[in-house]
């Protein structure tokens, strides 16, 4: 096949129009092309009078070997991009590898263990997604939090609550398995081409059901509610995990354990488990209309059917040397409560498949390095706990998420009344002054990544824009710390630390790429034998 890497149709111009695009970048007949499909579709919006559709597709035509020949511009030979399945060694298991947390880390590696014919034993703190829904909605209507089931612990993990963005910048085989698995669980088919795609919380908790059944129609087992709270070992071998229901005797354990399970951080540094502090970022959540956005980046094309709800990736470097950011932008989405701890205020975005809310909102993130905190990993989720209980202390000891107008962030004023933007935070909001609960140094960048922002987008810091907080769970504060080759831990044979939460991941494919990763390396060496527990 052929790959054309620029193919460009006006917005006005239907997806019909591509083979005609094709015919003439290949100097070719209509007979000539005998299929094609996207590979990639992107959207430029510079020019303010017009917006292109640009594609890479690839296709078959007669006479490839000759239009290749040519060399002409953009065009070249389809590169082999499919994920080919790892063979398994020669050492026998004699007990079948457990999975512990089932976030994208977790799901990705179970399935491969399970598609291989390793029956992997899934244990997951939380609940199953269809009780972690009801679960996470009786917190955000009614504030009763279940702090073994909620926005970061359960099924599917933190990014089932999420726009469900599958954004990366990795550039690795594994993407093509990943964004593949998802549509045949029920993600729609433009996930594979589209520049930025997302498949919304809606749709997600779905696909997560189906991931399970997979696993569990190809041999894997599933145990909910439990949490692993200590680790059985042997000469420098782990032979199984101490939970709440039991012990589970295995010597190949994945921890795909997620960035919030705080307490399974002090379990593992209990037993010397190799960790070092990494750096991570916080600040707040910025609302604004979508419709301010939509035209911001489309100017007179904003509602276009074709475009969607724009969205936005903004970064600035402040004089004080921290980098400010916007992060898991959600256009026509909501800010959620995302606590799993009581007396703690943690806030998160969300966006369904639709993204069709009257808001759009961001993180703005600043930077906190490892010298903030003395480099000790256990005080980084201390910096953390700190800000989210002074969130709430700051809220009234209540749920309401403390928020303030932008123009009364930038002049240091608490804010007194909400004005043109409403929050969409469910639990409500506590008018009152960010400074208080953050940190000078974090306040200080966010202002000037605010003002730097509205530079490059207009409107960003409009007077009325509402910041609600705390964000504060964007990444692990942690790294468990592994060998670079066979991804096993550097203190303990058998554990293989994998994801977000051993600080490998920083989204749900680049996560979901790990846990492809730590079970290749198990695979590679160990085939499940057939007499196996």
């Amino acid at each position: 096949m052929l790959r054309i890497s620029q193919l460009r149709l006006t917005i006005e111009e239907p997806l019909e129009r591509i083979p005609n695009h094709i015919i003439q970048k290949l100097h070719i007949k209509e007979e000539d092309l005998l299929s094609y499909h996207i590979c990639k579709e992107s959207v430029d919006a510079r020019k303010s009078n017009q917006i292109y559709f640009n594609y890479c597709v690839d296709c078959k035509v007669k006479g490839e070997e000759r239009i290749l020949k040519k060399k002409l511009k953009d065009v070249s030979k389809t590169p082999n991009e499919h994920y080919t399945m790892p063979i398994p060694g020669v050492i026998g298991m004699k007990k079948r590898p457990i999975v512990v947390g089932f976030g994208p880390a977790g799901m990705f590696s179970a399935l491969l263990l399970a598609q291989l014919g390793y029956r992997p034993i899934v244990i997951e703190r939380g609940a199953r997604v269809e009780q972690r829904v009801k679960d996470v909605e009786a917190f955000w209507e009614h504030g009763i939090l279940n702090c073994e089931s909620n926005v970061q612990f359960g099924e599917g993990g933190a990014g089932t609550f999420s726009d469900g963005k599958l954004t990366t910048r990795v550039k690795d085989p594994r993407v093509h398995k990943v964004l593949e698995e998802f549509v045949r669980f029920g993600a729609p088919k433009q996930i594979l081409y589209q520049a930025y795609p997302h498949i919304g919380t809606d749709l997600l908790r779905g696909i997560v059901k189906a991931f399970r059944e997979e696993i569990l129609a190809l041999g894997g087992e599933f145990h909910f509610h439990t949490c692993v709270n200590d680790l059985i070992m042997e000469q420098g071998q782990i032979t199984g995990v101490q939970t709440n229901n039991g012990i589970f005797e295995s010597e190949h354990v994945i921890l795909a354990i997620g960035h919030s399970a705080r307490d399974t951080y002090r379990m593992l540094k209990k037993n010397g488990i190799a960790m070092k502090a990494k750096a991570f970022a916080i600040g707040a959540r910025i609302e604004h209309p979508q419709s301010l956005i939509d035209h911001a980046q489309y100017k007179a094309f904003a509602q276009h059917p074709r475009l969607g709800a724009a969205e936005y990736r903004l970064t600035h470097q402040a004089t004080n040397g921290r980098g400010v950011y916007t992060f898991c932008m959600c256009p026509g989405g909501t800010v959620v409560p995302s606590t799993s701890c009581e007396g703690a205020i943690v806030v998160n975005g969300m966006s369904e498949h639709a993204r069709d809310k009257e808001n759009a909102n961001s993180a703005v993130l600043v930077q906190v390095h490892t010298s903030d905190f003395d480099d000790d990993p256990m005080k980084g989720i201390a910096y953390q706990e700190t800000i989210e209980r002074k969130a709430y202390q700051v809220a009234g000891n209540t749920y309401h998420a403390p928020a303030q107008l932008v123009k009364d962030f930038l002049s240091h004023q608490p804010s007194k009344a909400l004005k043109s933007v409403k929050p969409s935070y469910a639990l409500g909001v506590t008018l009152c002054d960010l400074h208080t609960i953050l940190p000078n140094e974090i306040t200080q960048a966010m202002e000037e990544g605010l003002l730097g922002f509205d530079r490059k987008l207009k409107g960003f810091a409009m007077d009325d824009a509402v910041l609600t907080g705390v964000e504060t769970r964007s990444s692990s504060p942690i790294r468990l710390e592994r060998d670079q080759q066979e991804h096993m831990s550097l203190s303990l044979k058998g554990l293989y630390p994998c994801g977000e939460g051993a600080g490998y991941a920083g989204g749900i494919v680049s996560a979901a790429i790990d846990g492809l990763r730590c079970a290749e390396k198990m695979i590679a060496y160990y085939h499940l034998e057939k007499d196996s527990e």
